[in-house]
């Protein structure tokens, strides 16, 4: 945390794009990084700033996450500045989302393995679901739409995982759920209840997370056929849904269009400013960014154009550099106990190798993570997890890992077994006729 007690040229005077150039040479724009500028009350600047939180374009590109006022005295900042430093850093809840599936399930709320879990990558796929080819003609320009809205969010977030971007159409694709007829709406209702019904069919009929290797990200717009339209989506209450749409956490997110006109053939012109903001919100979902709650007097960056502030993109580092460092911990346990059950068995030099590499990233993500470098602590976590896994998956240890010992008996005694009863008995009986041979006096002519 930097502290801009010293200023070169005094503020006095300067509008606020000349204040906020003498203040940057001040600031640590790494990430993880929070530096603290303090304002007196009566400073010119402070209304300009002030009235809205971060409005002005030149302190956009800077790292000044937030603002607030303390009041009177150095004390009451203090005290201001630490509340100011939890809702930014990583809370306990964040910290309970990333280690979410390496604790018992009593001790979570209900919403703690709602994240995606950290991955080297993932793939997002658009889907656009026509149920009903003949009575709709869609268009939606899914490439613009990823390149204005989707794109610099994926540019923001690339320090945290590589994304891949693809779309696709699926003709006589349906929901799989009935929708329910409401007489008073004349409109077709989707209860929450019935929610969970519509992945499975749709996911069958999608096909991308058979050949991925990374965790795959399914936005899917439908457009109901003209027998169920329109159609409408209801919350728990039953109250209809604003965006008339909902996530599945850990997988995607799926909206339904509104209500389609009664002329045939309807040529659907999809808004994809209104779907991209859906679709963003629940990306942000999905990866655990929310907004939390703030007092009235917090100022905090708003996400603008990139979807995502500085602030959040840091916790974001926090939280997936705090799971990478359990994974390895946890893989590494695991091949210790696979090695002990296994006595007579050779490690490779290059298993060795990497299982010592994933322990020195660990500690140098652990390292760098105290003193608060949060993307050098990030990449040596996500070193650790590649070695730890190379290690654990080697091809070297499958065959033990998959068919250890007690599996090999378990499967060649049902085998030789019934091969073995009649060759042992017939050496039993060879050798009770030897011995009675040798019992038998010689007889001499």
């Amino acid at each position: 945390m930097g502290n801009g007690a010293k200023l070169p040229v005094p503020l006095t005077g300067l509008s606020s794009s000349e204040a906020d150039a003498a203040l940057h040479a001040l600031q640590d724009a790494s990430p993880g990084s929070l530096t603290v500028y303090v304002v007196p009350e009566s400073s010119p600047l402070l209304p300009q700033v002030g009235s809205s939180a971060l409005r002005c374009p030149s302190l956009r590109s800077h790292r000044p996450p937030g603002m607030l006022r303390a009041g009177q005295g150095l004390a009451a900042l203090r005290a201001r500045l630490q509340q100011l430093i939890r809702v930014m850093s990583l809370p306990a809840t964040s910290i309970a989302a990333a280690l979410a599936d390496r604790v018992p399930d009593g001790q979570l709320g209900p919403d703690a393995r709602r994240h995606l879990k950290s991955s080297l990558g993932y793939e997002i796929t658009f889907s656009l679901l026509n149920p009903d080819p003949k009575s709709h003609d869609v268009d939606w320009d899914i490439e613009g739409a990823v390149g204005r809205y989707v794109q610099p969010v994926l540019d923001k977030l690339s320090v945290v995982a590589n994304f891949s971007v693809d779309s696709q159409i699926l003709y006589y694709a349906v929901l799989g759920v009935t929708p329910r007829f409401d007489k008073e709406s004349s409109s077709f209702l989707l209860s929450a209840h019935s929610l969970p019904h519509v992945i499975n069919p749709v996911e069958a009929r999608l096909g991308s997370s058979a050949a991925s290797l990374y965790p795959v990200l399914n936005f899917l717009l439908y457009v109901p056929e003209r027998s169920h339209s329109p159609l409408y989506i209801q919350d728990k209450d039953g109250a209809p849904v604003p965006t008339n749409a909902f996530h599945s956490p850990r997988w995607g997110g799926i909206m339904v269009r509104g209500p389609a006109s009664a002329s045939l053939p309807l040529h659907v012109d999809v808004d994809m400013v209104r779907v991209m903001e859906v679709f963003l919100a629940q990306l942000r979902l999905l990866f655990g960014i929310s907004r939390e709650e703030l007092p009235p007097e917090f100022q905090v960056e708003s996400p603008g154009n990139e979807g995502l502030a500085d602030w959040e993109l840091d916790r974001l580092l926090w939280a997936h550099t705090v799971e990478n460092i359990a994974t390895v911990a946890t893989t590494l346990t695991s091949l210790a106990q696979l090695l002990d059950q296994i006595s007579n068995i050779v490690i490779k030099d290059d298993v060795a190798s990497e299982v010592y590499r994933a322990v020195a990233s660990v500690q140098d993500a652990m390292a760098e993570l105290a003193e608060g470098r949060l993307r050098s602590a990030f990449q040596a976590s996500k070193e650790a997890v590649t070695s730890s896994e190379r290690a654990f998956f080697d091809p070297s240890l499958l065959h033990l890992l998959y068919f250890p010992d007690d599996q090999k008996f378990a499967i060649y005694i049902p085998l030789f077994l019934p091969m073995a009863v009649p060759i042992l008995l017939s050496l039993a009986k060879i050798l009770r006729e030897a011995r009675q041979r040798k019992k038998e006096p010689s007889k001499i002519d």
